[in-house]
């Protein structure tokens, strides 16, 4: 009787499991030609199936280009309901993707950091004024900005407060 508890307890801790997230090999590069002006943040969400903004939203302009943020081998070209959709896997189980976006590239293409993959198409939410930019490791959502080097590490402080890490008394 015990054992379907413990079963259900390991897949809930399994699914609450949020990834940490692994350097690439080489920081990614912006999809877009600058200025990069960002309309929305990456805003995780509570829970897998919960609201959240899963990836950057970048200004753009119908039919501008769209290039790789790291290389890679396209996974996916092709419409997702109502929008063109590209995604990339990257080296350490890493994806990124773009939409919308055309893309001159077919999957299983490998591409080149910085090459030219697509251009921004019309649709999607925030339809023909922005490329949506998202970052996925092992499957989960993370934010890009940890690969374009836009968050800051955090330092963990000790509990007893700042004046431990001075030698205050």
């Amino acid at each position: 009787m015990q054992l379907p508890r413990l079963v259900a307890a390991a897949a809930l801790a399994a699914a609450s499991f949020v990834p940490v997230a692994v350097p690439p090999p080489q920081p990614w590069v912006w999809p877009l030609s600058p200025p990069h002006r960002v309309l929305a943040e990456f805003v995780a969400p509570a829970s897998v199936y919960s609201a959240g903004h899963r990836g950057l939203d970048l200004a753009a302009i119908d039919g501008e280009p769209v290039f790789a943020v790291s290389g890679g081998v396209v996974s996916f070209a092709g419409v997702v309901v109502d929008r063109p959709v590209l995604s990339i896997r990257h080296t350490g189980d890493l994806a990124s993707s773009v939409e919308p976006v055309t893309a001159v590239v077919t999957a299983g293409e490998t591409v080149a950091l910085g090459q030219l993959v697509g251009h921004v198409a019309p649709g999607g939410h925030c339809s023909a004024r922005c490329v949506h930019l998202g970052a996925r490791l092992h499957g989960r959502y993370v934010s890009p900005r940890l690969y374009l080097g836009g968050i800051r590490r955090a330092v963990l402080l000790p509990l007893e407060g700042p004046s431990t890490l001075w030698g205050a008394r």
